[in-house]
């Protein structure tokens, strides 16, 4: 028999890329990707395609050539790029894209990477933060959250999954330990004592596979996952241990790291104070032990910095 098509977009990211690396290395898989990309040639892709994928070029700013990539599908892992062009409402229609070449292509499972509606915890009047691009709080996150709709009002079969801080932003997002003043090594965040839900990125996309395997039971649902939940004290003990040098948590008012200047940093400090003054609810809305049944291998923070520690820059 054939095996079943699963449309990556996003293939060569970091989540679809690990859903794709999932999938090619089970080899009794019933599976098989497809991995959406606007430029087929990078080496990413081309790697990807010398492992046993299939590579197509498809853009979600140009919707014909998404549903073309998904027609013949079975299923499609559907997620957008907020931070490549900063705008909530391109990401929704980023998603609006997905959702619709889902239906036309009559995906039988859909899975959209997405995080709440933080608009449900702090209204758009409020003044406890300040309101972004008019209408948002966090807006990588409402914009997701709100795009859910896309999904169930189109009648798309969908497992919504909620994801969570990733431990590889350390290394690409510049947000590990930097140098303060004093020369210390310090992991700066506005989260008091609440905890990080946190995990791999690779380990995503593994989640990802779980769902799609396991099928039906999923459709419908939203899951949360995460590889461990952590403060920033925590954090930096952990950091610590795995760089051999010391590292201390920097706990700073919203405020403050709002007010750092690096693209981003309203936004990220908005982030933050929603987590923190939300954190029961946030956590509670991601399972380390549901993340784990889905994918075994699912790595805690100690696992991700005995392989990555040494690709954090620290400077």
């Amino acid at each position: 028999m054939s095996k079943k098509v699963i449309a990556i977009a996003g293939g060569t990211g970091a989540q679809g890329g690990g859903l794709a690396r999932a999938i090619l290395a089970d080899s009794s898989s019933d599976f098989t990707p497809r991995v959406l990309t606007r430029n087929p040639k990078s080496d990413k892709a081309r790697a990807l395609e010398r492992a046993g994928a299939q590579v197509v070029a498809a853009d979600v700013d140009d919707p014909p050539s998404v549903v073309k990539a998904f027609r013949g599908a079975h299923g499609a892992y559907c997620v957008t790029f907020f931070w490549e062009h900063f705008s909530a409402e391109k990401e929704k229609a980023q998603a609006r894209t997905l959702a619709e070449a889902a239906k036309t292509a009559g995906v039988q499972h859909a899975i959209w990477s997405s995080l709440e509606d933080m608009r449900q915890w702090v209204p758009v009047e409020s003044t406890t933060m300040p309101t972004l691009q008019e209408k948002y709080k966090v807006p990588h996150f409402d914009a997701k959250g709100e795009a859910d709709a896309y999904f169930s009002e189109r009648g798309v079969p969908t497992t919504v999954l909620l994801t969570s801080y990733y431990w590889d932003n350390m290394i690409h997002f510049g947000t590990g330990p930097k140098p303060g003043a004093d020369g210390k090594l310090a992991l700066t965040m506005p989260m008091g004592e609440a905890k990080v839900a946190g995990i791999a990125a690779e380990d995503i996309g593994k989640c990802a596979y779980g769902i799609f395997k396991a099928g039906a039971p999923y459709i419908g649902k939203t899951i949360g996952i995460a590889g461990e939940m952590l403060t920033g004290t925590e954090m930096a003990a952990a950091l610590s241990k795995a760089l051999g040098q010391e590292v201390v948590y920097n706990d700073v008012p919203a405020d403050v790291f709002r007010g750092f200047g690096f693209p981003g940093a309203d936004e990220m400090g908005n982030m933050y104070q929603v987590w923190r003054d939300f954190n029961a609810q946030y956590c509670k809305n991601r399972s380390v032990s549901a993340s784990r049944e889905l994918n075994p291998e699912l790595l805690s923070f100690a696992g991700w910095l005995a392989r990555n520690a040494s690709r954090i820059p620290l400077e």
